[in-house]
């Protein structure tokens, strides 16, 4: 297309303009004369219409230019000024009337009219066939939008090479950036900021801009004339988002053109995440393997401090802490997909992700893997002394929550993610410490929620956990407490809570009562209930006992 034409295309709303449309040799050939709206050229014409009926306006839809030799015009100078009134309201690009046919000059009330109304008017001293005006702007359309199409099938190619040349994200949205001339963004579907490129009004950094349209206001959608496109996520038709890329109109306006550019960007886009997140969630899985092998023993202590190097783990001679987060059934992929679909659709990497960026504030080195299959996030933590525990661990937990959080693998109303910290030690002690601490986040499934376990205080849990399966448990629960639970399917008030309460009390009726929120009396009483049913003698060491590892055991049987 040469720079005339170029010109004359209107790339904002994808046609050309009424001065290009006269310049035309069809309309050119009638010698043209423009009456009306001489300042209002640069108007889009969005298609060509010719019609004689006085209601013609409510058959359009706007930007067309409308061809007419006046028969529907009227004879009235009141119908002349509510036809071009409807037309103008209407939004047409332009209204041109052929004489000769039915007027010699156009009536004043006519010209008077569009002049008022800001409308193009022109009048064709000469005879032109319509159907050749009509070939000759809807060509000049069409090849416009294929130029259009053409630019922006330019950015895809430089996309394209920019990506099997080794770049990446930054690489892609510098190229669109430089050619709409605005800052690009790319985001999260949740509006938080990823990458941005290209510069803001004056040169100014990217990111001020996206702070000040966007970064208070992720909820808001973007300005008028901002383009938006989604790149998608998830694999052919999920409809998952991925990312949302946004080009903002701040230093000049946006054309239908950028936003081809930026769809064309988006399904790059897309493969470039979606490789980063393989290659991303091949190396978390690969150190949860690692950390998976330690446990079980296919690692020797002395292999392992070499292969934890490899992995970029370097701890130095302090202790190291086993740390084992859990997903319970809770677990969901981003967008609400079921374990599979996160196994599958790339969940796991953005949960690495985003618990690696928690536990960057942490301030010890850490090596963290993923095992899918156990719904598992097992670290190793390397510390200075030991000391240090407590305190490392409740910033690993808080790291580890929330990182689950923000990468969407709990669904509301769902269990807390379980999280248990091992026994600090060296790497001969790694080995057993993991194994432990991995089985026991396991047991602790349904335990009240508190930030973090002490794997070595859930010994016994771990214990029936183990024993889940063998009938002999479940018979042991039904013959120290199933009385209770008889009562409490079919009674009320429940006396099961009231029995728990008092034995995490160690029988100590005041603290009892105040925590259950009940008078002494109520609870003398419940309690004389409870050893009624219970045919027993709530003094007696031997009973406490039996009855702390029933309660206890009744989460792994039927």
């Amino acid at each position: 297309m040469d720079s005339r034409r170029d010109s004359a295309f209107d790339t904002h709303s994808a046609g050309i303009t009424v001065r290009r449309a006269l310049e035309l040799p069809a309309l050119r050939g009638g010698l043209p004369e423009v009456l009306a709206g001489g300042d209002r050229l640069g108007r889009t014409v969005r298609w060509v219409h010719a019609g004689e009926v006085p209601n013609i306006a409510s058959l359009l839809k706007g930007g067309e230019l409308l061809l007419t030799t006046g028969y529907g015009l009227g004879t009235r100078p009141a119908d002349q000024r509510a036809f071009v009134r409807t037309l103008a309201d209407r939004g047409i690009a332009a209204l041109v009337v052929e004489l000769g046919a039915r007027f010699t000059r156009l009536p004043a009330a006519l010209v008077d009219t569009a002049r008022a109304a800001g409308l193009p008017l022109v009048q064709l001293h000469r005879e032109v066939p319509f159907v050749t005006v009509t070939e000759e702007i809807h060509t000049e359309i069409v090849n416009g939008h294929y130029a259009l199409l053409q630019r922006a099938e330019e950015v895809h190619r430089r996309c394209t090479e920019a990506l099997l040349g080794g770049g990446g994200v930054p690489q892609v949205l510098a190229i669109l950036a430089d050619f709409a001339g605005n800052p690009v963004f790319l985001e999260t579907p949740d509006g938080r900021l990823l990458y941005a490129a290209g510069a803001g009004p004056e040169g100014t950094d990217p990111l001020q801009v996206w702070e000040g349209l966007r970064g208070q206001h992720k909820e808001v959608p973007p300005p008028a004339g901002s383009v938006l496109v989604e790149v998608p996520g998830g694999g052919a038709g999920t409809g998952a988002v991925r990312a949302r890329l946004v080009l903002l109109p701040v230093r000049g306006p946006l054309a239908p053109v950028h936003r081809i550019a930026a769809e064309r960007a988006a399904g790059i886009l897309a493969v470039v995440l979606m490789q980063a997140r393989q290659e991303e969630e091949l190396a978390a899985r690969g150190r949860g393997d690692f950390l998976t092998d330690l446990a079980e023993g296919r690692v020797t202590p002395e292999d392992a401090p070499a292969q934890a190097r490899v992995l970029g783990f370097k701890p130095g001679s302090g202790p190291l802490l086993p740390v084992v987060m859990r997903l319970g059934d809770g677990l969901a992929a981003p967008g609400g997909a079921s374990r599979a679909g996160a196994e599958s659709g790339g969940g796991w990497a953005v949960l690495a992700r985003a618990v690696g960026e928690e536990l960057a504030s942490v301030g010890v080195p850490v090596l963290l893997g993923v095992r899918p299959v156990e719904g598992r996030v097992p670290l190793l933590l390397g510390l200075r002394a030991e000391s240090e525990r407590p305190a490392v661990a409740d910033r690993v937990a808080a790291a580890l929550r929330a990182g689950a959080e923000r990468a969407g693998m709990r669904r509301p109303g769902a269990p807390a993610p379980v999280v248990v910290v091992g026994e600090a030690g060296g790497w001969a002690a790694a080995s057993a410490s993991l194994r432990h601490a991995a089985e026991t986040a396991t047991a602790a499934q349904g335990l009240p929620d508190v930030p973090w376990y002490d794997a070595r205080r859930l010994d016994i849990d771990l214990l029936l956990w183990r024993l889940r399966d063998h009938p002999g448990l479940a018979a042991f629960v039904d013959r120290a407490i199933g009385p209770l639970r008889a009562h409490d399917e079919r009674s009320r008030p429940p006396l099961l809570p009231t029995l728990e309460t008092y034995l995490a009390h160690a029988g100590r009726k005041a603290e009892t009562a105040r925590e259950l929120h009940l008078n002494r009396q109520t609870l003398y009483n419940r309690l004389a209930r409870i050893g009624e049913l219970l045919g027993t003698d709530l003094d007696d060491p031997h009973t406490v006992l039996a009855l702390s590892l029933a309660l206890r055991a009744r989460r792994y049987v039927p």
